[in-house]
Parts: structure tokens; sequence; C-alpha cells
């Protein structure tokens, strides 16, 4: 008979409270979704699961979520899309080209020193300047924010996948007859794929899960999905069902992109860690 040592037996101890807490919200919600709205202010348990929730978020006549999904989408990706196309290249001007130490120290720390700024004290400034140049409740404001958000990590991120690929493979291709540019795209992109990805993942999921900056920027034509998910709260009822439902929906793409893209997340946040 094989013996486990005291010290597996509360590593496994502490391994399973820790995936009970992250999982016990969700099953949680996931309950809550699947009952009547009696169901859920009486607390009963048992109870019969009912789809009622979500075909109202999905197909109610007074539901946009569908919409509002959609807004979300546009954000994220727009946003993402920006985020990559500007961060890439300056990611790759850092780490390669030959700036001064002072300039390439104090641009990284700022762009380090940005990031730990809690976008919500931008949130007020940024009203003040979207009001001002017409920006104000639309989805062309809300992305250029979230580009402002997301750049700095995806710089960061960058500049350790371009660190970690050998000089002279641009060297040799401009040897060749290559030019820098085209060596950029061709040859060093496409070998700093997996920092990209990372780069574009934390990106989206902040996108489609910021809250804050989409409350305050927007109106009910120009909501987000975690800005309608709150908006389930009225002033007169809560409609703990459907916010559930919406809840659940909501996640499951970000559950789907960590899923695929956790392998590329870890190898980004530890690229250049080891040399």
């Amino acid at each position: 008979m094989v013996t486990i040592p005291r010290r597996a037996w509360l590593a496994f101890a502490v391994v399973g409270l820790s995936l009970l807490s992250i999982l016990a919200p969700f099953i949680w919600i996931v309950g809550v979704s699947l009952k009547f709205q009696i169901d859920i202010l009486t607390g009963a348990f048992p109870f019969e699961p009912v789809a009622v929730n979500f075909d109202r978020v999905l197909f109610g006549k007074s539901s946009d979520f569908i919409a509002y999904a959609g807004n979300s989408l546009i954000v994220g990706l727009s946003s993402t899309a920006l985020v990559l196309l500007i961060g890439a290249p300056a990611a790759y001007s850092l780490a390669w080209r030959r700036w001064s130490k002072l300039f390439s120290a104090l641009f990284l720390g700022w762009t380090l020193v940005f990031h730990m700024i809690p976008p919500i004290t931008l949130i007020g400034p940024w009203y003040l300047l979207f009001r001002e140049i017409g920006l104000y409740n639309t989805l062309t404001g809300l992305v250029l924010t979230h580009v402002v958000v997301n750049l700095p990590l995806t710089i960061w991120l960058m500049m350790s996948a371009f660190e970690n690929i050998p000089r002279e493979l641009e060297e040799a291709a401009v040897v060749d007859g290559c030019r820098t540019s085209t060596a950029f795209f061709v040859i060093l992109l496409p070998l700093a794929l997996p920092g990209l990805i990372a780069a574009g993942l934390l990106s989206f999921l902040f996108s489609w899960s910021e809250f804050s900056i989409a409350l305050n920027l927007t109106t009910k034509e120009t909501y987000t999905i975690p800005v309608a998910i709150a908006s389930y709260a009225g002033e007169n009822e809560i409609l703990h069902g459907q916010m559930a439902a919406a809840s659940v929906l909501s996640t499951i793409p970000a559950v789907i992109l960590m899923f695929f893209g956790q392998r590329f997340i870890l190898g980004g946040l530890t690229a250049g860690a080891v040399k």
C-alpha cells in the first residue's frame, strides 16, 4: 500500500481549496442564470433548471445584448489591432536600434510608469476632451482610450520577444539585399509571434472586460457588454437571472481565448527571464 506523505495531502488540500475558490463564484452564477426570478429571491434549492433568462437576454424584444456584444467586439478587435500596429515597431526600435541609453531608459520607464497609473484617474480628462472634440459616446473614443491603456504593456512584452531573436538573422537578411522594413515583417515578426499573440490576447481581454471607462464615456447606444450587464440592475428592480445569464455568456469568449492562448501568454510574460 502506497503511503502519501502529509505534505502531499497538505498540497492537495491547498490546491483543492484554491480551485474551489475560483470555480465557486462561476458555478453560483451559472445556477442563478438557470432559475426563475422567484426561485432566486426565495433561494429555492434544489430547483428545476430553465433557459428562460438566456432566451430573454439573447432574443427578448427589449434586449440589445447582441448589439452590445458587437460593440465590445468592435472595440476589442480595433484597439488590439492598433496596439499591435503601433507597439510592435516601437518595441523593435527600442530593442534593436542604437538609441542612447538615456532615451531608451526614459521611454521604457514611461511605459511602465504609465501602465501602473489606474485608468480611472484619466476618465475625467478624457470625458472633458471627448465632449469638446465630438468623441464622447462613440466607439472610436473608446478604442483610443483602450489603445492608450494597453500600449505600454504591449511594448514591454514585444521588447522581450525581439530581444530573444538573434540579431544575426537581420544582419544576414540585409547582407542578402533585404531592406530593414522587409526583414522586420518577413523574418523578425514571425519569430516574435508568441509575444505578439500574448500582447494581442491581453489587450483584447482588457477591452472585452473593461467597465469603468465604458461606463463614463458611453450611453445606451454604445454600451459594451460589462456596462450592459450592470444595466440589468435598475432603480426599481434587479433582474438577477438575466444579469447572471449575460455574465455567463460574456465569459465564454474569454474562457475560450484563455484556454487556447494561455501558453502564448505565459511564454510572452516569461520571455527574456532566462538568457
